[in-house]
């Protein structure tokens, strides 16, 4: 692949934008320390529900994962337009929108306000902050001119920074350094456009003209979702997945004629060192089973020591792998033409 055929389709510069994602990490850290809300969200916390939809959610996912076996109350992402029933006063209510607009985050965001909880938002501006101002509620600003999951290290940065006072993870300053240097020395390897052995670029190869399917363990359910993500907003490309131990209980009867559709299917295995040790043998007898009949499996090992860091090297690569499936597929990575279609006849049908 040259730089004149990436161009060619590329016209928003995704490239860049991916490229960018360990010093976009730590800027985004940066700024979120200065920006951290004093005294939110206070003593006495039932529980945590960030409200978010799209690449402004992911960052959520990854703050469950991370919270998954050390926050002493729960931690929710709520995509929807309303809240839990047992949100309340004592209940912390993040709302993240990197536009501001997202009507589902409005939403949320006014019921989080009528039951009286503790409300942070996460934003660039748009119809959030202005609510946020008017009810005296802190607004943690993000950069604008990104696309919403290309900004995903400044939403995580501020999510993961100002919720630090509830300690619902472990991650410590260590760690943020970890992963922007993890995924620099990935940066390095994957956007060298030239290199016949780049692996992103390999595998955008393999995924082309197929449906990927992601499995995961549950524990890397964050990034099984944004791996599909990525694949559905950067190549246009329609990709589905499931975690195991789950999907042995079920979905894998969906392989049993193995009729020759399954060949359609190309299959992506998330894999970490911390997977428990049953489901790590339960991924291999799968793959034992399915390879024979899809078009291919591929493994993409976690890098790193910290989960944080572990986390963001596996998603990484599918920012590369969806913006090179983009480039195959000659559709540019950046315009989401369908949810603006959408979108634009919800506001008709008002």
């Amino acid at each position: 692949m040259t730089k004149k055929v990436l161009e060619q389709v590329d016209s928003e510069g995704m490239y860049e934008a991916v490229r960018s994602f360990p010093d976009q990490l730590k800027q985004g850290r940066a700024n979120a320390l200065k920006a951290k809300v004093d005294g939110w969200p206070g003593e006495g916390v039932n529980g945590i529900v960030v409200a978010g939809m799209g690449g402004s959610a992911i960052g959520g996912d990854i703050l469950a994962a991370l919270a998954a076996d050390h926050a002493s109350v729960p931690v929710l992402v709520s995509r929807s337009y309303f809240l839990p029933a047992w949100v309340g006063p004592n209940t912390a209510v993040v709302a993240s929108s990197y536009s501001g607009n997202t009507e589902e985050t409005l939403a949320a965001f006014e019921d989080a306000v009528a039951r009286g909880a503790r409300v942070v938002t996460i934003s660039t501006g748009g119809k959030l902050a202005d609510r946020a101002h008017a009810n005296n509620i802190p607004l943690v600003r993000l950069p604008a001119g990104i696309q919403p999951r290309a900004a995903l290290p400044h939403s995580l940065s501020a999510l993961l920074t100002i919720t630090e006072a509830l300690q619902l993870t472990a991650v410590q300053p260590e760690d943020w350094d970890e992963s922007v240097d993890i995924t620099a020395r990935q940066a390095a390897v994957m956007a060298d456009l030239s290199d016949p052995d780049n692996p992103a670029m390999k595998l955008a190869r393999t995924l082309h003209g197929r449906f990927p399917v992601i499995y995961s363990s549950e524990q890397f359910a964050a990034a099984n979702t944004r791996w599909r993500n990525q694949m559905h907003e950067n190549a246009k490309n329609f990709a589905v997945g499931n975690c195991l131990p789950e999907m042995n209980h079920n979905e894998i009867m969906g392989w049993a004629r193995f009729q020759s559709e399954l060949k359609q299917l190309a299959v992506v295995a998330l894999r970490d060192q911390e997977d428990h040790k049953r489901t790590q043998r339960r991924l291999e007898v799968t793959r034992s089973l399915l390879t024979p009949h899809a078009h291919s499996w591929t493994e993409i090992e976690s890098e790193g020591s910290s989960r944080l860091a572990r986390l963001l090297s596996i998603m990484y690569v599918s920012d590369w792998v969806s913006l090179y499936l983009a480039i195959i597929n000659e559709t540019d990575p950046s315009p989401v033409g369908l949810i603006s279609q959408l979108k634009a006849a919800l506001v008709q049908g008002e």
